[in-house]
């Protein structure tokens, strides 16, 4: 057999991936927001590409009934509307009339803004054009160490002290304990430890009680001895707050001598309290999430699905300005328009596209659970990503990135398209049911079950098969963890002592 080199044809399919194509599949999984933040970029890269700030009307639409656009308003010359009436003419009011001593109602000096206007004819003896809201009026709130600060200063006069307590609060967590041990303040100060704990023992009855404590539970007994609540009992149940957490309240009535109608008083103190003082300052915003896709009900029973106009950009290539440039341009700086030129198309075409696909995936999903929508999520179907890619003809992988990091707001709250996909179990009748309503049965029946008969996850495996759902009993435990409800032996001992 001998080796020698010759040449071969053969032929193949490969998918070049190019830069156009990795653009439009990032987009395809962006939200609406950072579509918005990618677009800004190239705004400000492409002379080509200008914002489309004309139209108002959504994007796109699914299953919406045809709308007509009102006409524009027409222009109206200025002479006209002065002979109307509905502009003041100039004998009506003169310009160089004196309005030094003219009172103005409504103005500065009945309160009204600075801001506003103040050419004499902005008061109001109403207040329906008050647009000012009840923030407007509101104080900055002080922050954490601010609030402490200010107190320090009142109630500490030595210098010394107050330097303490200044660290102190510097050390301070956001939720009010110390970061570090009282023995290392001391000794990172060159203090003796006494007048660090005195000085501290001091600010834990400032406003809100509890703070520089180093624990739970010295958190909360600073505030039981504010109240006068810190008897030997209640000492006993905070030295045993690990039997507490385990709602073991048989042997917490023997360690505190208590009854069981005392125990559940003195839980309810325990529960009163706040072990995070120092959460309810410095508190960020939640951050809202903002919906992608807006859904309501349309006239004839239906759904409407559009994309979120406030949050979706709209651009437009600016031809014009190429055919005005480009033929007297330079060579390279007709490859660089050229190059912007198409680039713009490309981005317009990929916004365009990734809207339909958009649309068209979200109205196959909402058609799907159509149950869930009208009466909840006992009626939410199992569902898999194959099922909406057979019906809209893409891929799984396009149906995965439409459906990442993208929100729709629904009559019955938002969620996030990846919700509405859930895995199936099977059903003693051959049905299928959802993981989701599945859950949400177990916790309906734990909700309503009685303190004298508290549903072990056996039971809750027999009630279920007799609602036609054949399910395991590791699963329901499973199920039944990640709602974070306790098992039956820990509800039967809550429920036994009310608190």
């Amino acid at each position: 057999m001998a080796i020698a080199p010759r040449l071969d044809l053969r032929q193949s399919q490969t998918l070049v991936m190019t830069p156009q194509l990795r653009q439009a599949i990032k987009l395809l999984q962006f939200s609406n927001i950072e579509v918005n933040a990618f677009v800004e970029e190239e705004l400000e890269r492409n002379p080509l590409l200008e914002r489309d700030d004309t139209a108002d009307a959504p994007i796109g639409e699914r299953a919406a009934p045809d709308q007509i656009a009102p006409p524009a308003p027409a222009a109206v010359d200025s002479a006209d509307a002065v002979e109307a009436g509905t502009l003041p003419s100039e004998t009506a009011a003169p310009l160089d009339i004196d309005t030094s001593n003219s009172y103005d109602p409504g103005g500065i000096s009945d309160g009204a803004p600075l801001g506003g206007r103040i050419d004499g004819s902005g008061g109001s003896h109403s207040f329906d054009a008050d647009d000012r809201t009840i923030e407007d009026f509101a104080g900055d709130e002080l922050c954490l160490r601010d609030h402490l600060g200010e107190q320090l200063r009142l109630n500490i006069g030595d210098p010394v002290d107050r330097m303490i307590g200044a660290h102190l609060i510097a050390l301070l967590c956001p939720a009010g304990r110390l970061t570090a041990e009282p023995a290392a303040i001391a000794r990172a100060m060159g203090l003796p430890l006494e007048q660090v704990e005195a000085v501290r023992a001091r600010m834990m009855r400032f406003d809100p009680v509890g703070l520089f404590a180093r624990d739970l539970k010295e958190c909360l007994a600073a505030q039981l001895a504010e109240r006068n609540r810190l008897d030997p009992a209640m000492q006993a149940l905070l030295d045993n707050l690990d039997l507490l957490a385990r709602r073991d309240n048989r042997r917490l009535m023997a360690v505190c001598e208590v009854d069981a109608e005392d125990l559940a008083d003195m839980i309810a103190e325990i529960r009163a309290l706040d072990p995070k003082p120092g959460a309810s300052f410095d508190t960020t915003p939640p951050q809202l999430v903002v919906p992608d896709l807006l859904m309501r009900q349309a006239p004839d029973g239906g759904w409407i699905i559009e994309l979120n106009p406030e949050t979706m950009p709209r651009v437009l290539v600016n031809e014009r300005f190429y055919a005005k440039v480009a033929p007297r341009a330079k060579k390279d700086e007709k490859v660089f328009l050229t190059e912007r030129l198409a680039n713009a198309n490309w981005l317009v075409r990929s916004l365009q596209q990734r809207a339909q696909t958009i649309l068209k995936v979200a109205s196959e999903i909402i058609r799907q659970q159509e149950a869930f929508l009208r009466l909840g999520v006992a009626h939410l179907r199992p569902l898999i990503l194959r099922d909406i890619a057979e019906a809209v003809e893409l891929h799984e992988s396009t149906v995965s990135r439409v459906t990442a990091n993208k929100y729709i707001a629904t009559p019955r709250g938002t969620f996030e398209l990846k919700y509405f996909f859930t895995t199936a179990i099977q059903g003693t009748n051959g049905d299928a049911h959802s993981a989701e309503a599945v859950r949400h049965r177990i916790r309906t029946l734990i909700d309503r079950e009685p303190p004298s008969d508290v549903l072990s996850d056996d039971a809750l495996v027999i009630v279920l098969r007799r609602e036609g759902i054949d399910i395991a009993r590791r699963t329901v435990a499973k199920y039944r963890e990640a709602l974070r409800i306790p098992n039956s032996v820990q509800r039967r001992r809550e429920k036994t002592v009310p608190a």
